[in-house]
């Protein structure tokens, strides 16, 4: 069987589901998987360590980890360990130095990445899930921690990644977009609803991914970071790339805006698939399904894409898709993808059996 390279890009809950759903694939298809994820979170855990100790935001690498770990018992058992959430300390129970700080922050939703936000069954703190104003742990994930930790052991995030990976039995690469966290930036119209044509400047992925408003534009700062050697040279030796499911401008888009990223997808031989969400998220609020696709077209002009993937349910009349498909060269493919109970998230079983008959496809 002739091993097929997969190289996914996103962050979250939407690359997450696009892992699980390859993995599905595994007893068909021979895959190389790698995951090149965005670092440009700066909410909740991920974004306290963000502003504490430096370095890149942790959490949604570690969603990608635990999504490749192994099957064996031990290693599912570290990515629930990963996965652990350390909660408030019980009311009564002293702290040394600290008081106890009560119920945690309102929550409000994670990024999904299957089109909306906060579809995971246990909505979570943060846009990583924890709270400032707590004590010393509660709201961060372990893995957040151990990743921290790894990478200021090691003196370099893909090193960690790759201990990391070898502690849950992964059965791909976990690679970042840049060893260098970013800033992301948009333009919104409307963030005012009592001013709803004025455009502001909103800063920071979190505050990007909950705007009311609608986003003109999007920008990382610096404009121009340097990308992961190691994600380059996956992308340039790929069978096939995969981009979404996810958060369209947090999680999807800020891939094509690194140069050399950029270049590297453009110029590579390999195929390339658009896996389309299955409904609308803050974010992109008043963009319809072709939209999501026009907005590939316009950030990396050169972008030629040769299959699109959607549920048919979630796309309603399939005419403006197919042709927006169209424009960027691809054959819009429908399939049901999403879980039976109504809610819009993929289901990856489904998706992986949609990818199988794709993947495996000669050109």
């Amino acid at each position: 069987m002739t091993t097929r390279r997969v190289v996914a890009f996103g962050g979250g809950h939407g690359l997450s589901a696009s892992l699980r759903a390859l993995r599905h694939c595994a007893p068909e298809l021979d895959l190389d998987i790698t995951a090149v994820v965005t670092v440009g979170d700066d909410g909740g855990s991920s974004g306290r360590l963000r502003a504490e100790r430096g370095g890149l935001p942790p959490g949604d690498l570690r969603q990608a980890l635990v999504a490749l770990a192994g099957d064996h018992p031990a290693t599912r058992r570290s990515a629930g360990l990963f996965q652990h959430r350390f909660a408030a300390a019980p009311v009564g129970v002293p702290r040394s130095g600290a008081t106890d700080p009560g119920p945690a922050a309102g929550d409000h939703p994670d990024r999904d990445g299957d089109g909306r936000r906060g579809a995971e069954p246990t909505p979570r703190r943060g846009t990583d899930g924890a709270s400032a104003g707590t004590d010393g742990l509660t709201g961060h994930a372990v893995g957040n921690l151990v990743l921290c930790g790894l990478m200021e052991l090691l003196g370099d995030p893909v090193a960690a990644l790759e201990h990391a990976g070898a502690m849950l039995g992964a059965v791909g690469r976990v690679l970042p977009m840049s060893r260098q966290p970013v800033g992301i930036e948009a333009q919104v119209r409307g963030v005012d609803p009592a001013a709803p044509d004025e455009v502001r400047t909103v800063s920071g992925q979190h505050q990007v991914a909950v705007t009311t408003g609608r986003v003109e534009s999007l920008r990382l700062t610096p404009s121009a970071p340097p990308a992961c050697a190691e994600a380059v040279e996956a992308i340039r030796a790929a069978d096939w790339l995969i981009f979404g499911p996810g958060s369209w401008y947090t999680s999807v888009l800020p891939h094509l805006l690194v140069p050399q990223l950029a270049d590297a997808i453009v110029s590579t031989s390999a195929r390339r698939l658009v896996t389309l969400n299955l409904a609308a998220e803050k974010e992109t609020l008043g963009l319809s399904v072709a939209d999501h696709l026009a907005a590939l077209h316009w950030y990396l002009p050169e972008l030629k894409v040769d299959l699109v993937l959607a549920d048919a349910k979630a796309v309603g009349d399939p005419e403006p898709v197919e042709r927006a498909a169209e424009s960027l060269g691809a054959r819009l493919v429908l399939a049901p993808v999403a879980v039976v109970d109504g809610t819009p998230r993929h289901d990856p079983a489904a998706l992986g059996a949609a990818l199988v008959p794709v993947l495996g496809a000669d050109r």
